[in-house]
């Protein structure tokens, strides 16, 4: 078992093990998504514990909050995905409706404000550098997650919003291996929202005889 201290030098970094085993599995958990795998849950699960180690280790609270997030969402994921491949169905991707989108994007910006005024004025999470860019990233990631577990194709676009503050925010803190993730995530989640797209397309022109 690694210890959660344990760690190695890289380019005169200090890298925690658990932060890049866990964003290893974190990586993984992409190119699982991609696929429509139900592994996708399991491996997203242990990779968030491994995390969450690393973010308690490297005092950054607002992490670790995303990654007790993560746990709680990977089950409920876990259980929507079994749902949808129910009797050997396979699991059907759409894009969110109009309402789903204006849903998802008001609780982006209202959860961001509510959050970041609770990390600017609760002195135990001690959250050093801006806390709108941690409050961004904690809700965008939940948020991204939970569209996820609904298999809906705009959860890759939410990704790529989070990904464009993660990587800095990251590296501020001193995860490196996070911070390296965050940009390998951005080419993942960028082909991972083209095949789900064209599968939805595919799906649709089969149904509806219409140009994909």
């Amino acid at each position: 078992m690694v210890a959660v201290n344990a760690a190695f030098d890289l380019l005169g970094e200090h890298i925690l093990w658990t932060d890049a085993i866990g964003n290893v599995l974190s990586l993984a958990v992409m190119w699982l998504a991609m696929r429509k795998t139900m592994w996708t849950w399991p491996v997203q699960l242990a990779g968030a514990l491994l995390l969450l180690a690393a973010s308690i280790h490297a005092h950054v609270p607002g992490n670790a909050l995303k990654q007790v997030l993560f746990i709680g969402l990977a089950g409920y994921g876990w259980v929507a995905w079994s749902r949808g491949t129910r009797d050997h169905h396979e699991l059907m991707v759409r894009p969110a409706s109009r309402r789903e989108r204006l849903i998802l994007l008001s609780i982006l910006a209202i959860g961001t404000a509510a959050v970041a005024e609770a990390f600017a004025h609760l002195p135990w999470l001690h959250i050093a550098w801006s806390p709108w860019a941690n409050a961004y990233v904690f809700v965008g990631s939940a948020i991204a997650t939970f569209a996820q577990s609904r298999a809906l194709t705009d959860f890759w676009i939410i990704w790529m919003l989070v990904d464009l503050v993660g990587v800095p925010l990251a590296v501020k803190s001193g995860l490196y291996a996070s911070g390296a993730v965050y940009g390998v995530f951005f080419v993942l989640v960028l082909v991972g929202f083209l095949r789900w797209r064209g599968e939805y397309r595919a799906r649709r022109a089969q149904l509806t005889g219409l140009p994909a």
